[in-house]
């Protein structure tokens, strides 16, 4: 009589990476699930963002009022000279990328890996946007990956213009200030609509950091450096002639 073949039994490795494998996947699946919904900001502007939120918090904890200057505008009552120099300072590449700017990102963490802190963080426009709707500004890991899952979710529901207009109008540009309009008013008293070249650059200068830099500093050489940045990039690209530039240079203080 022929004997039975030996039933084969699974080794404790392959046990062990089943278990893992299934683990990650239920871990991805909740992350996934938990992130929020993107599909009403395709024509709903929220009224507050999580950027928003945390501020207030933050001004509680410190015992004070919390202050909010915030008006949405369209895109066609923006200056264009605001929106090419936000667009040069923040996210060179927005039209390009669908999300990421890889090499932006490769570059920032050379740089963060070579000075031993971070200094840039390579975020593309759509990534600050995320950040600033949903997310709180605390550095970890996982509001990283939520961040770039979010950013992910927001390019293939929104057209680009769309998410141009959600972060023109509700990012951060001074404390208590949110979007160009408010942003205009508060440093020039003027609409965004009438800002002149050198105002639209020294505003689009203090991204990300409106609340550390001054839109209306001359001392600042970083500042300047960024300022005189942006104009040369507008001017090879042809969007303002030679006299534009030489006039905005003038009026920032930097000579022409």
């Amino acid at each position: 009589m022929a004997k039975k073949g030996k039933k084969k039994r699974r080794s404790p490795f392959l046990r062990a990476a089943v278990v893992v494998l299934a683990l990650l996947l239920a871990a991805g699946a909740v992350f996934w699930l938990t992130l929020p919904s993107v599909a009403g900001l395709v024509k709903e502007t929220p009224g507050e963002t999580a950027m928003m939120r945390f501020r207030a918090e933050q001004a509680r904890q410190q015992g004070r009022k919390a202050r909010r200057s915030w008006r949405r505008v369209p895109l066609s009552r923006m200056a264009p000279h605001l929106i090419q120099a936000v667009l040069i300072a923040e996210d060179d590449k927005f039209y390009a990328h669908e999300g990421f700017d890889w090499e932006s990102m490769r570059k920032a963490l050379e740089d963060n890996v070579r000075k031993g802190r971070v200094l840039r963080g390579g975020s593309t426009i759509t990534q600050q946007l995320a950040k600033n709707l949903f997310l709180d500004p605390q550095q970890s890991v996982l509001r990283k990956l939520r961040e770039a899952a979010i950013a992910w979710k927001l390019e293939r529901a929104l057209s680009k213009k769309r998410i141009l207009d959600l972060y023109l109008n509700l990012i951060e540009w001074g404390e208590g200030v949110y979007g160009a309009e408010a942003a205009a008013r508060a440093w020039f008293s003027l609409p965004a609509a009438e800002l002149s070249l050198a105002q639209s650059i020294r505003l689009a200068s203090i991204l990300p950091n409106p609340r550390r830099f001054s839109a209306l500093d001359e001392r600042s050489p970083r500042l300047n450096r960024k300022r005189r940045l942006i104009a040369q990039r507008m001017l090879r690209r042809r969007w303002i002639s030679q006299d534009a530039y030489d006039q905005a240079l003038r009026e920032m203080g930097l000579g022409s």
